[in-house]
């Protein structure tokens, strides 16, 4: 059995859809198992990850965990019922921001994954860790919330637009979680996670709006009014940094998705065709 973790966000609903394709049994996990619609063949449960008895029941009989983790202090409880219910692997979705070779991580969100990759090294269990490139998390899209802009029109307010950026489809963020779930040849490792390509801001949405059949622009504002008008939840801090960042060089291609499955990555203008909907009015 097969546990997957925020089994209902993008990436994970994608796991939970290319396991049981596979012929993988999965359990899904969930804060509301009866709002989840997830594929039939899942076994969907309700729980959370900071709830150590919701934790116990729903690692038994499981063997390989996928792990995204927003909750802070849950992992020695977390780590404990998964080696008591004898997990073999945990791959977990990390962050790029870590640096390993820095004596201090460069802001909290790399700190909070850097302490979360060591503990899970010092837990016994085997591992995979997949970064996800901070400039391919489509970052864009959520913490300034573009469906939301678009259902007010078509014009996106954001700042940077040369920033460059390389979203990953979740799909293809899953089909390398899958690989590693399922396979003990990726043990060990730690994988950049990215998109297939280098695109500014403005170009994310041009294609953006391709998809959807209207004429998108992007209208730069400063970095302080994005910094205002992001959600609670945005690390605002780190993101804005590594837009800057970007304005003058590319992002980064890590090409992981060919290296484990073989196939090339999808574009973004795929994944704006295949989320076209979500930016309905």
């Amino acid at each position: 059995m097969i546990l997957v973790t925020a089994a209902t966000a993008p990436v994970g609903r994608s796991i939970v859809e290319q396991l049981l394709s596979a012929g993988h049994p999965v359990r899904a996990l969930t804060r509301d198992a009866e709002r989840a619609d997830l594929p039939a063949g899942a076994e969907v449960v309700t729980g959370d990850l900071a709830d150590p008895v919701a934790m116990r029941d729903a690692l038994e009989g499981v063997t390989a965990v996928f792990l995204l983790a927003v909750v802070p202090g849950f992992a020695p409880a977390f780590l404990s019922a998964a080696r008591e219910a004898g997990v073999r692997r945990i791959v977990f979705q990390s962050s790029g921001a870590v640096d390993d070779s820095a004596a201090a991580q460069p802001n909290e969100v790399a700190a909070f994954h850097a302490d979360l990759e060591q503990a899970i090294r010092e837990s016994g269990i085997a591992w995979t860790f997949l970064r996800l490139e901070m400039a391919s998390a489509n970052a864009l899209q959520w913490a300034l919330d573009v469906p939301g802009q678009l259902r007010a029109g078509d014009v996106v307010r954001g700042p940077y637009a040369a920033a460059a950026g390389s979203p990953v489809h979740p799909a293809d963020f899953a089909a390398v979680a899958v690989a590693a779930l399922t396979s003990d040849a990726h043990e060990g490792l730690t994988l950049s996670m990215t998109g297939s390509e280098s695109l500014t801001h403005a170009e994310q949405i041009r294609l953006l709006g391709t998809a959807l059949g209207r004429p998108l622009r992007y209208e730069e504002i400063t970095p302080e009014e994005a910094g205002r008008a992001m959600g609670p939840y945005a690390p605002a801090e780190a993101l804005l940094a590594d837009w800057a960042a970007h304005v003058h060089r590319p992002a980064p291609i890590s090409g992981t998705l060919e290296r484990i499955t073989g196939r090339p990555a999808r574009t973004f203008a795929q994944w704006a065709a295949d989320h076209a909907a979500d930016f309905a009015g």
